[in-house]
């Protein structure tokens, strides 16, 4: 029995000295892969990169201001949200605020007796609503600078009632303008030195004249049958408004519809008609302009998609 314990105990030492023998190997080798990782490359080192690369910002479209003339005040500043919105403030003898947004961005018209603060209190209510308006309206003006205006020359296609005519510039001593329904071609007698813009302006012209020859026609049209007179018809030149009507009975309409199908302006002269019913948009007065024009609601989608397709023509 005691030899064997002492076999035993002899035999430890020496597996005691093989295991840190190993251990030894392995700490330098350890060792030696740790400092080499630690020495300097010879080879640049590649650039840094983010690890998650941020996906591109989407393109912010600028919310329009109106213009403001040299007579003209200047600009009511506000923060609604996360933009800064710029506003055209009038005076009168109204009882309520009222917004109006069109391309030309933000006007506020307000009684004299309301204070800025109730404004702006005002305007915050609506900001949602506001700031919605003012990116579609926008982005459609953004859209109309990228269409590539119309050339001026012999052979130009132009928009009118729907369709398009032909331009027809013929060398003259005097100036003139037909145009020839069979064809339908629009001759322009240019005289030496005509001006490009001269030329444009007289094309407008011609549009405005068919414009108000047009929506007498489609108002005497539509007016009976809503049982209601009109006083005036004058056109408007407005950026983006298609008509307007006062209670009076003065009716102004966007001299453009001239470029659009028969069908779109006659929506146009329904829904400013209706108004001598109803000086409103509520129900009854969607139900008025339905007695004549069902399909309002088609035709003002129809109208939206045609404005942001249609060719430039005149810049203001």
């Amino acid at each position: 029995m005691s030899d064997v314990s002492t076999q035993i105990r002899n035999s430890r030492p020496q597996q005691t000295a093989a295991s840190s023998k190993i251990d030894g190997d392995q700490l330098e080798l350890f060792a030696q892969e740790f400092f080499a990782a630690l020495k300097p490359s010879d080879r640049p080192a590649p650039p840094s990169q983010p690890l998650f690369k941020a996906p591109p910002a989407p393109p912010r479209t600028r919310l329009p201001s109106p213009p403001v003339g040299p007579q003209d005040p200047p600009l009511k500043r506000i923060a609604l949200g996360q933009h800064y919105v710029d506003y055209a403030l009038r005076r009168s003898s109204r009882r309520s605020i009222g917004f109006m947004i069109d391309d030309d961005g933000l006007r506020v018209t307000a009684p004299r007796r309301v204070t800025q603060d109730d404004i702006e209190n005002a305007l915050r209510a609506k900001s949602r609503w506001i700031i919605t308006k003012l990116l579609e309206r926008g982005e459609r003006r953004e859209l109309r600078q990228q269409r590539a205006p119309v050339v001026w020359v012999d052979g130009a296609l132009l928009p009118f009632m729907g369709g398009e005519i032909t331009l027809r510039l013929e060398p003259a001593t005097r100036s003139h303008c037909r145009f020839d329904e069979t064809t339908r071609e629009l001759a322009i007698g240019v005289v030496p030195g005509l001006a490009e813009w001269q030329l444009k302006e007289r094309v407008k012209l011609w549009f405005q004249a068919e414009a108000r020859r047009v929506f007498t026609e489609r108002l005497d049209h539509y007016a009976p049958r809503l049982n209601v007179r009109y006083k005036t018809c004058t056109l408007s030149s407005a950026g983006s408004r298609w008509g307007s009507c006062t209670v009076g009975g003065s009716i102004r309409l966007n001299w453009r519809l001239i470029h659009y199908p028969l069908a779109l302006i006659d929506y146009v002269v329904a829904h400013e008609l209706a108004h001598l019913r109803e000086m409103n948009h509520s129900p009854a007065f969607w139900a008025t302009v339905a007695e004549v024009y069902p399909d309002y609601d088609g035709a003002r989608l129809a109208l939206r998609k045609q404005s942001h397709q249609m060719p430039v023509l005149f810049e203001e």
